[in-house]
């Protein structure tokens, strides 16, 4: 741990590559009191080492911190897989300086008490940034409705398939969300009927032995697009907020257009898991990549690299969902569905900048720059004079493994594990402070809630 008498809390980012608002420069970043004062091509003169920290960062790229709207960080109730301190140390590391946390935790984030539990645990515990989404049941519209815009991301509605007890399947219910609400509301869609239908069909023909394989023909490309189609039906009609989570088929990109981010009312996310991996892969890495939606073909990971590229996507990513090894390793039908994926998020993305699939400023947009837009984060997202200085030094060129030894989750295993990634985090500032740096963390500084501008 760093020392905390010897933090500075001005610094001089001296000579970095900057990624930022499409372009790619030379240049300086002085941070005064945790926020960007001046972004320069020049060397910015006057200042007092006495009292600014410089940082020579000749050599790296320089990006804003990536902000993620969807993580599951698991605390309360479900400690034993994943806790808000760990996963946020693990984000951090791997670049992430602000997340979006998901309200399916035991109990479920239904009420407002409950929220304002999960924001005290996060002031006490988290080295990053955070908000956290109400969720939407059958039976809590009014609470919904009252929701503060300006202080909680949005609303988490779960459509068509069920976790626990926050399934919305009432007709009315939802249309009267999508009628009244004044706040984003953002959903995962699967048609649950067609994926009991198919899980039916399956398990008849094979019985509990069916194997991870089948995974993205029970839980469909059908399935998915028809949940889809109706958010984003129901959406047009009251001209609702929407925000679609984790797309994984090809066809459901029909349901989306490359407007500019300021123009949309429906917009939508990628995971890093769906860019990555594709069927073919289930062989190798059996339920450590099952994940709901399902991880589906080869096409269909084309077509959202290619939607990536032609903003038809707009967000970049993790829905982190951390599990035990032991549950991973349990059958088919029993292993749960989701993994360990922020500490790995951003390295991933640039492994396959290397792969020439994406740009650096396209990477820097999807994870960094529109989050902050669809989301309306005040002051962040954004290498600017006046934005909160959450920023994201990397070395490009500074191979390295991931191993057990390595991981920062909780659950100690990743989909990752084994794999070489060319790039490295090298320093992740969050509100000013360099809170890791070559693998060591300054843990004293908290991260602050995040606000928003709506």
């Amino acid at each position: 741990m760093i020392n905390t008498d010897t933090i500075m809390h001005n610094y001089y980012i001296k000579g970095a590559t900057i990624v930022n608002e499409n372009k790619i420069f030379i240049g300086n970043v002085l941070i005064v009191d945790g926020k960007i004062k001046e972004v320069s091509e020049q060397i910015i003169e006057g200042l007092s080492e006495e009292s600014i920290k410089i940082i020579d960062a000749k050599g790296f790229h320089l990006f804003p911190g990536v902000i993620d709207d969807q993580v599951h960080f698991r605390e309360p109730g479900l400690t034993h897989k994943a806790e808000i301190y760990t996963e946020a140390k693990a984000a951090v590391a791997g670049g992430i300086t602000s997340f979006m946390e998901m309200p399916n935790t035991k109990p479920p984030a239904l009420t407002h008490k409950l929220l304002q539990e999960k924001f005290d645990i996060a002031s006490q515990k988290s080295l990053a940034n955070y908000s956290f989404y109400l969720g939407a049941s059958n039976d809590n519209l009014s609470t919904l409705l009252s929701l503060d815009n300006n202080n909680v991301c949005g609303i988490k509605v779960f459509m068509g398939a069920s976790t626990g007890n926050m399934l919305v399947d009432n007709e009315s219910t939802l249309s009267e969300l999508f009628k009244k609400s004044k706040s984003l509301i953002a959903v995962h869609c699967e048609e649950e009927s067609i994926i009991r239908a198919n899980a039916s069909h399956f398990l008849n023909k094979f019985g509990e032995n069916i194997t991870i394989k089948y995974h993205p023909l029970i839980r469909s490309a059908e399935a998915c697009y028809a949940s889809s189609k109706k958010a984003v039906d129901l959406a047009k009609k009251y001209d609702t907020r929407l925000h679609v989570l984790h797309l994984s088929t090809a066809k459901e990109m029909e349901l989306f257009s490359d407007k500019p981010i300021k123009d949309k009312r429906i917009t939508n996310e990628v995971c890093v898991h769906h860019l990555w991996f594709n069927d073919e892969d289930y062989e190798k890495y059996g339920n450590k990549i099952k994940w709901n939606p399902a991880i589906k073909s080869k096409n269909d990971r084309e077509k959202l690299r290619e939607s990536l590229n032609n903003n038809i996507l707009d967000i970049v990513a993790t829905d982190h969902a951390p599990h035990t090894i032991e549950e991973k390793s349990a059958s088919y039908f029993q292993a749960p569905s989701g993994g360990p994926l922020v500490q790995h998020s951003l390295v991933a993305m640039l492994e396959m900048y290397h792969q020439n699939i994406f740009s650096l400023e396209k990477i820097t947009d999807k994870m960094c720059h529109s989050p902050a837009e669809v989301f309306q984060v005040k002051n962040r997202g954004y290498i600017r004079p006046d934005y909160w200085a959450d920023l994201v030094l990397v070395d490009l060129n500074n191979q390295w493994k991931v191993e057990t030894n390595n991981i920062l989750y909780k659950c100690k295993w990743s989909p990752f594990e084994g794999q070489t990634f060319k790039s490295k985090v090298v320093t992740t500032f969050v509100n000013g402070i360099p809170v890791y740096y070559n693998g060591v963390f300054e843990e004293q500084t908290k991260g602050k809630a995040l606000e928003f501008s709506r």
